[in-house]
């Protein structure tokens, strides 16, 4: 633990303080991990936030597992609010300068792909849902799926194929992007229609989300009556089919690190044929 000395009366004390690790924004991030006394926490809580203050800190960031739950009022009363929440953890935060909060809001996006998948013959993966408004209506459509958690959109298209059509695909491009506003609890939807290449052919279709799964004529899809009139099945046949002409490029990805980003590795979508690289 790291201890602070305070002159009180004269006499010097010795006061615990919370571990913590400096951030590159000026501020510190504390992980809870050992159970200890309420009366304890609150005590170290206080002394570490006139310490963190004298050190000229910004943002204090908390993080307490689920099983340390009962320490969360205290820590609410001291200040901070909550900022995000995963199934074991709830991580708080605290601006403590005399400066206006640049607190970066949480994750404003869900992000979800949608994939084509096109064999030799012509033939559109299909699907009909389990689960949703589209069950039981018996409309075809595109394997779609969620992001996972730190998930890529090109390992989400391939896993998310795996997992409701048994489908081993290559992923080749993103070819459009769409964008709801205020859709999931106030946060934005990004749907990626990506173009898959099939590794594979024999459907083993998943059974809690897939009622059934095809490989469908072209045609036989796009003339559905709700592939015809819905906007985003409509653009979603019409990029298919250019796509399948040749008439369509879409964005594929480059991997590249940056130090601007503290050589994190990255993708970075962009059309390559149009970019001439020395």
């Amino acid at each position: 633990m790291e201890k602070m000395l305070v002159q009180i009366n004269g006499v010097t004390k010795i006061h615990e303080l919370l571990p913590a690790i400096n951030d590159e924004h000026g501020g510190v991030t504390v992980k809870v991990e050992t159970p200890m006394e309420p009366n304890v926490f609150h005590y170290m809580l206080k002394h570490s936030i006139t310490e963190w203050k004298m050190q000229g800190k910004k943002g204090v960031w908390i993080k307490i597992p689920i099983e340390l739950a009962n320490l969360v009022e205290i820590v609410v009363k001291e200040g901070f609010w909550y900022h995000h929440a995963e199934p074991d953890y709830l991580m708080l935060v605290h601006w403590i300068a005399d400066s206006e909060s640049t607190i970066p809001a949480n994750a404003s996006h869900k992000v979800s792909i949608g994939a084509i998948v096109l064999n030799h013959k012509r033939e559109l993966l299909v699907v009909q849902e389990n689960i949703g408004r589209l069950k039981g209506s018996g409309i075809w459509k595109i394997p779609t799926g969620t992001l996972e958690e730190g998930e890529s959109i090109f390992e989400g298209a391939i896993r998310e194929l795996k997992e409701e059509t048994g489908i081993d695909t290559e992923f080749m491009e993103v070819l459009a992007f769409r964008q709801i506003p205020k859709s999931f609890f106030n946060k934005s939807d990004l749907f990626f229609l990506c173009m898959m290449r099939p590794l594979s052919f024999h459907i083993q279709k998943q059974d809690l989300e897939i009622e059934a799964a095809q490989w469908m004529a072209f045609e036989e899809y796009a003339n559905q009556p709700l592939i015809q009139k819905d906007g985003l099945s409509k653009y979603i046949r019409d990029l298919c089919l250019a796509k399948s002409e040749g008439d369509y490029q879409g964005f594929t990805p480059m991997t590249i690190t940056s130090s601007v980003i503290d050589d994190h590795i990255s993708s970075l979508y962009f059309l390559k044929d149009a970019l001439h690289q020395d």
